[in-house]
């Protein structure tokens, strides 16, 4: 368990954000990221016939498509109790393997902190 109030003020502002995508979409997940100069992507689950991606993923997608180089933390809020490996992996193949990753609730608490390798 991570105190959310001892979080640095831009990891509670892409915690904040996630959370913010997740109710405004009305999708399960909300994810943010900020890149290695300050930049924040922020996404919620997609969820087409065709196409299927995390929160996570879709906000490291929006990340690279935007030119971002690395990472230098990521945020997701959801109900699941883990960040999936496939999101884990999204995140270090940008940020590195040591990319901190923040996993919230839908109450935006942080409930653990990991790095994504």
């Amino acid at each position: 368990m991570t105190d959310s109030n001892a979080l640095d003020p831009e990891d509670r502002k892409i915690v904040t954000l996630a959370r913010s995508a997740r109710a405004r979409n009305g999708v399960p997940e909300g994810a943010a990221v900020r890149d290695d100069t300050g930049r924040t992507y922020v996404a919620g689950t997609v969820a087409l016939d065709s196409l299927r991606l995390s929160a996570l993923r879709t906000a490291v997608a929006m990340a690279v498509a935007s030119g971002a180089k690395s990472l230098e933390a990521a945020a997701v809020v959801t109900e699941a109790e883990s960040v999936p490996a496939e999101d884990l992996a999204a995140v270090a193949d940008l940020g590195g393997a040591a990319t901190p990753v923040l996993l919230a609730g839908p109450d935006g608490e942080v409930r653990r902190t990991r790095t994504a390798g």
